[in-house]
């Protein structure tokens, strides 16, 4: 079992001392990064990396979450599964990470319906260009859930399955903005939508991970915000929970759902929900006793377990899509010459 590259890292680097490029030689696994131009304008940063010595068995399309980026926590996740055999690929959404943002503010997202439109066009692009036959999955971690998920329902049967970890199918109360803010904020995010005025409860470093020297290590990115999130963006996080919440019955893709039993960022009983009312025939719930919002900032042998489970998911399932994919194709080649 691949060794989660989190263990190598220190409180000022995700590759600790070494370059990125002894880093990723380090793990035999290749890197390569370029700038896209979406419908709006927006330059936006993408990046993938492949299996240097290991045959490719499948893609991961990676999705972060509404305080993340492709470049740091995250990108470690991407090693590990590269290095265990799948052309892992990322984007950076815009206003995050290297991407340019909306009308030039951070991490303003008034609307998830371009960030979504965003993946959409890379991903595929990135399966064209690399691997179109190959079993594909999507890897998500908190809003990066509720944007796969939309994924997943935009493109019907376009993915073999999809790991949700720390999904943002419901924002914790715990977490919310206090009453009543949360109930006038449709009138604030009319009025004033880039105003930042929007409470949360706590910081979200220092609720989510659980060690202190990765919670240094996540407020040591030079491109991550610590503002609050301004008054339209907090309004449709809380939308797209809402209505994603209403249409659990259409999710069909296979499914491993991943949270941790302590997080008080986003909600453990909508994934509960979203696990019983999934129309998935193949779906799975691995819920972690005292573990927090971000599952890498666990101590080391609960990062091992948890990211273990998740590599050997994805590679039983892309074994399984595979075997599948051959049986038809044979059936096929069969039929052809009939």
């Amino acid at each position: 079992m691949a060794r989660h590259p989190i263990a190598e890292a220190n409180e000022k680097s995700p590759f600790g001392s070494l370059t990125p490029d002894e880093f990723y030689d380090h793990h035999s696994v290749s890197h390569s990064s370029e700038f896209i131009t979406n419908a709006r304008g927006l330059k936006l940063f993408t990046q993938w990396w492949t299996p240097l010595n290991t045959p490719i068995s499948g893609i991961v399309a990676v999705v972060h979450g509404f305080t993340g980026e492709s470049s740091w926590f995250l990108q470690l996740t991407s090693v590990l599964f590269a290095k265990s055999g799948f052309a892992t690929c990322a984007i950076d959404h815009q206003g995050h990470g290297f991407s340019e943002g909306l009308d030039g503010l951070d991490t303003h997202i008034p609307n998830i319906d371009g960030v979504i439109d965003d993946c959409i066009q890379f991903f595929d692009s990135f399966r064209a260009r690399h691997a179109l036959h190959l079993p594909a999955f999507l890897y998500s971690e908190s809003l990066g859930g509720a944007i796969a998920l939309y994924i997943s329902l935009r493109q019907k049967g376009a993915w073999d399955g999809l790991v949700l970890n720390g999904a943002m199918c419901g924002i914790s109360a715990k977490f919310k903005p206090p009453w009543p803010l949360e109930h006038f904020l449709f009138i604030v995010a009319k009025l004033i939508p880039t105003w930042r005025v929007v409470p949360t409860r706590g910081s979200i470093p220092d609720v989510s991970f659980k060690e202190p020297w990765k919670r240094q290590l996540a407020m040591s990115s030079p491109r991550r915000t610590v503002a609050r999130p301004r008054a339209a963006t907090a309004y449709e996080l809380i939308r797209i929970c809402n209505d994603l919440q209403g249409r659990f019955e259409e999710v069909d893709v296979p499914l491993l759902i991943v949270h941790g039993g302590d997080d008080v960022v986003c909600d453990l009983a909508c994934v509960e929900d979203l696990y019983k009312r999934a129309a998935s025939v193949d779906k799975t719930l691995r819920i972690h006793p005292g573990m927090w919002h971000q599952l890498v900032g666990e101590p080391e042998e609960s990062v091992e377990l948890v990211f273990g489970e998740m590599v050997e998911w994805l590679k039983s399932r892309a074994s399984r899509a595979a075997e599948a994919k051959s049986v038809g194709d044979s059936g096929s080649a069969v039929g052809t010459g009939s």
